[in-house]
């Protein structure tokens, strides 16, 4: 049960306390995890924030109830469980943008009206437009804002890391761990199969490696599959406080990934491999990659394919940048045909075609990493 607190300031504001009871009751996001342990342990402390004159923004967290069920049944908890989610439910998610071809394309909406559930990660979002052979959103009604003491609770205050504001690129020290950055052309191209193959092989050649991923939307997935093929240490932007990374300014993106992998490298690991969400002519990622200080910063690409056409036209773009592409891997490498094909049209750029399972070869992924950063 909520009780209402002291009268807010703003007459379109209402501040309620919030029952510990209630907030531990609700489903919390994988994107939320790093509010869960004080609401697991406690949940003491919190109000609900709502009214007509609350804009929420990025990165702010919100108690919401499932209306109705859509695309996503099941929300993934802090710890990567996959909650199934029935009509009524309460959950805590992190109101964020996400651009996902395969999917939708949200925007954080201008108030705390019904909006939906736009990624199992725990992303609240307004549908923009979605593919047409998905369902229709998850549907969820916001209640309110999850507030403390110290105002709305967003997930860059609760973050173990933060982003650098500069957004500065290319001054990473000498004699630090080589750094691999994995792209595709576009969702579902191969790029975190390619990554944990890859992650793989060079563990177990004896290398010590760190793993991440800088843009995208906040799930756990690729994360625990970093970690399961090797990687010491594993990082994402959620880690830094962004509960996906569409809509941000070239500027945050390039702080996200200098931020990135510094903190990867804190550790002294002999590679590190981070990988960049979706396409190259993604937003983000596009901004990104034709920063030229980028290049300075990345001493190896693999890039992931849907097809040898794709991996040509990336190939070229890469290298368009100045970018070291070390080789094209990725879902064109489940056909024989279709490697046949990218190995032909390759030749001539004497960019190697690896299949992503061969990746897991100590001899193979050295190669590789090795061959590209000394050249």
């Amino acid at each position: 049960m909520t009780t209402l607190a002291a009268p807010s300031a703003a007459a379109d504001r209402t501040v309620r306390t919030l029952d510990p009871r209630r907030l531990r009751a609700a489903k919390l996001a994988y994107t939320t995890r790093h509010v869960a342990g004080d609401v697991a342990t406690s949940g003491t402390g919190y109000s609900l924030v709502s009214g007509a004159g609350v804009v929420p923004r990025a990165g702010d967290v919100v108690l919401a109830r499932v209306t109705s069920i859509g695309k996503h049944t099941r929300l993934e908890g802090p710890g990567s469980r996959r909650q199934l989610l029935f009509p009524g439910d309460e959950v805590v998610v992190a109101y964020g943008a996400r651009y996902a071809p395969d999917q939708f394309l949200a925007e954080v909406p201008g108030d705390l009206g019904p909006c939906h559930l736009v990624a199992a990660g725990g992303l609240a979002g307004t549908v923009v437009e979605q593919h047409a052979a998905i369902a229709e959103a998850t549907a969820i009604e916001p209640l309110g804002l999850l507030a403390d003491a110290e105002g709305v609770v967003t997930l860059a205050r609760t973050a173990p890391y933060g982003v650098d504001a500069r957004g500065r690129l290319g001054d990473r020290p000498a004699g630090g761990p080589l750094v691999v950055a994995v792209l595709g052309t576009s969702m579902n191209s191969g790029k975190s199969t390619t990554l944990a193959c890859l992650v793989n092989g060079l563990t177990a050649a004896g290398l010590v490696v760190s793993a991440g991923k800088a843009t995208g939307t906040g799930a756990g997935n690729d994360a625990h599959l970093f970690r399961d093929a090797g990687a010491t240490r594993v990082l994402d932007f959620t880690d830094f406080g962004l509960p996906s990374t569409y809509r941000l300014r070239p500027a945050e993106v390039r702080g996200l990934w200098s931020a990135l992998v510094d903190e990867l490298a804190l550790d002294r690991p002999d590679v590190v491999v981070v990988e960049l969400a979706d396409g190259l002519y993604q937003g983000e990622t596009s901004a990104l990659v034709a920063d030229p200080s980028f290049a300075t910063e990345v001493d190896a690409v693999l890039f992931a394919a849907q097809d040898a056409m794709g991996a040509v036209a990336g190939t070229t773009v890469l290298r368009e940048h100045g970018l070291p592409v070390a080789a094209a891997s990725g879902v064109v490498t489940s056909s024989p045909l279709a490697t046949g094909e990218t190995r032909r049209a390759l030749a001539a750029a004497d960019v190697p075609v690896v299949g992503t399972f061969d990746l897991c070869d100590p001899a193979v992924a050295t190669r590789l990493v090795r061959a590209r950063a000394a050249a």
